[in-house]
């Protein structure tokens, strides 16, 4: 079987075939902890789950708009007005099965073969393999644990050409949890204003999982003479709990939004009909799990960094939310006498039965990258086994 050039230049996710492995591992009997999966372990709100059985019981099982029921629509453009100031209309409203296909729909709808995208890393895994499967080129800029894993605008300006098309920003990010300030954010943008065919993707999906010492700040509030040309890209996955629901969406330029809208009639044809229901209701109904999974996860990161700071080799950078901790672990590595961080990863997996994601997935060789999207006890154990194996 001859397969197309463009599935053979992208790898599965890592994230996705740690999490895979770890529990074919448990399956088999392994006491496997998993530190690698980016899904919160907190259930679906009770009333986002009673709205998806009783759209279920109305009826509402059929096929809807490609790219979005009203209801939901009108739903977001609210969420946008009440948290970040954004005036949208229901026709600037993308809406997609995960925030994943939101961003690949995104990218298949503004590059063409030779384009660049600048991507910067440490970067979560999927961005340069969906700027590949578009037939884009992914630009690398890179920031270290000095730098706080934050480049500065010299470095994004330096790598701008001619053919940049689009930028992605995640902040906080994944996998580092790190958070650009706002003094950061106008600094950045403006270096990308005096650019005006360069689209900024900016990946919110963290936005409710912040704990920086100022308000968190999405692109599209500071920099307003860009708006028409920035992608907000958010979802319900990971601030209500929603991973397998797969609703994400996205408000950007009104033409943009309808070229997406084209691609999500061909692929997908619309996005689940209960989910979009059940999103609707995380949205409008009930935040009060925001503040309560905010807690839960603030306190886990101040636990799992004091842990792993104390651990010998380890060095962290501090974060400002998500629910990672991205780990320099090259001194392990080396006292260890391993080659590079998939091997360290393989010898934690398989000796302490921890399963942790190599950094070089997120373009960070020497790196670990431990989610702390489980339970205190879990974290503790995990720390406890990982402590006793460098020692």
């Amino acid at each position: 079987m001859q397969l197309s050039e463009r599935v053979q230049r992208v790898q599965p996710s890592a994230t996705i075939a740690i999490s895979t492995l770890a529990r074919e591992m448990r399956a088999a009997g392994r006491d496997v902890l998993s530190l690698s999966a980016g899904e919160p372990d907190f259930d679906t709100p009770k009333h986002v789950r009673a709205a998806a059985a009783a759209a279920m019981e109305a009826g509402d099982t059929r096929y809807t708009a490609a790219d979005g029921t009203p209801e939901l629509k009108r739903a977001i453009c609210s969420k946008f007005k009440r948290d970040n100031g954004l005036e949208l209309e229901p026709s600037q409203i993308s809406v997609g099965a995960g925030a994943k296909q939101v961003l690949f729909n995104a990218s298949a709808a503004l590059l063409n073969p030779g384009d660049e995208a600048i991507i910067l890393a440490p970067y979560w895994v999927s961005y340069p393999d969906i700027v590949k499967l578009c037939d884009g080129t992914p630009v690398i800029v890179s920031a270290d644990i000095d730098s706080g894993y934050k480049v500065t605008p010299e470095q994004v300006e330096s790598a701008i050409t001619g053919r940049t098309r689009m930028i992605f920003l995640n902040t906080p990010g994944n996998p580092t949890g790190v958070s650009y300030t706002r003094a950061e954010l106008e600094a950045l943008g403006e270096v990308l204003s005096a650019h005006e065919r360069v689209v900024v993707v900016s990946d919110d999906i963290y936005e409710h999982i912040y704990w920086g010492d100022e308000p968190w700040l999405t692109p599209a509030q500071l920099w307003t003479s860009m708006r028409d040309r920035i992608i907000t890209v958010n979802g319900v996955s990971k601030a209500y709990a929603m991973t397998g629901w797969r609703i994400g969406y996205a408000g950007a330029n009104a033409d943009l939004v309808g070229a997406m809208r084209k691609l999500c009639s061909q692929t997908t044809a619309n996005p689940c009909s209960i989910s979009q229901a059940a999103a609707a209701a995380a949205l409008e109904g009930d935040q009060s799990m925001l503040e309560v999974m905010h807690k839960a996860f603030r306190e886990r990161y101040d636990y799992l960094y004091q842990a792993i700071s104390a651990m010998p080799g380890m060095r962290c950078a501090r974060a400002q939310g998500a629910f990672y901790l991205f780990v320099d672990a090259r001194e392990a590595i080396r006292a260890k006498g391993l080659g590079d961080d998939a091997e360290l990863a393989e010898l934690i997996l398989s000796e302490a039965e921890v399963a942790l994601v190599p950094g070089s997935a997120f373009g960070a060789e020497g790196h670990l990258r431990f989610s702390f999207a489980c339970g205190m006890d879990d974290l503790a154990e995990a720390a406890r086994r990982i402590r006793r194996l460098l020692a």
